[in-house]
């Protein structure tokens, strides 16, 4: 919804990273605005940092400038422990750190917006799912930080942090 929304707007281009080509969502996305070129990229959020910025990399050299980076992985299964806090907070940050690099004013860049998507359950946490909940109080807290240094870095940081919503997150819930 969020990339539907995107690309009815003036974008140039719309960079998808995700673990599961989908052509039919890309497809649907170009149709909505054929303006917007929109790319999709492979990419796993669990992936070290390393390959994470080697993959920003390539990015970069393709469009030259990136603007906005939106973190939107997220699981909710607290059966999973590792996977939940690597997905929602490790990955996230992992993101966040390596764009970073690449707009930081202190080294040159030209600062850039970042989005991460927390949840309501980061204020709020549900004794259903407590890993869930503290990786969202993780993403909201590591973000407050990166927002602080904004006059610093010339990176703007916040949080989306919706309510419960009608996704495949929630069915195993």
């Amino acid at each position: 919804d969020t990339s539907r929304e995107l690309v009815k707007r003036d974008l140039k281009n719309l960079v998808i990273l995700d673990r599961i080509d989908n052509p039919a969502a890309i497809a649907e996305l170009k149709a909505i605005n054929p303006k917007v070129t929109v790319t999709f990229y492979p990419y796993d959020v669990t992936a070290p940092l390393t390959e994470t910025t080697k993959l920003l990399k390539t990015i970069f050299a393709q469009l030259k400038t990136v603007d906005v980076l939106i973190n939107g992985a997220g699981i909710l299964d607290d059966h999973q422990i590792e996977r939940t806090i690597a997905v929602n907070f490790t990955g996230l940050v992992n993101t966040t750190t390596a764009i970073l690099d690449f707009w930081d004013k202190r080294k040159g860049g030209p600062g850039g917006v970042i989005c991460n998507i927390g949840s309501v359950t980061g204020f709020n946490a549900i004794y259903q799912v407590p890993v869930y909940s503290a990786s969202k109080a993780a993403v909201v807290s590591f973000t407050q930080s990166i927002a602080k240094l904004a006059n610093v870095t010339g990176v703007t940081a916040f949080t989306v942090n919706p309510g419960i919503t009608k996704t495949t997150l929630v069915h195993k819930f």
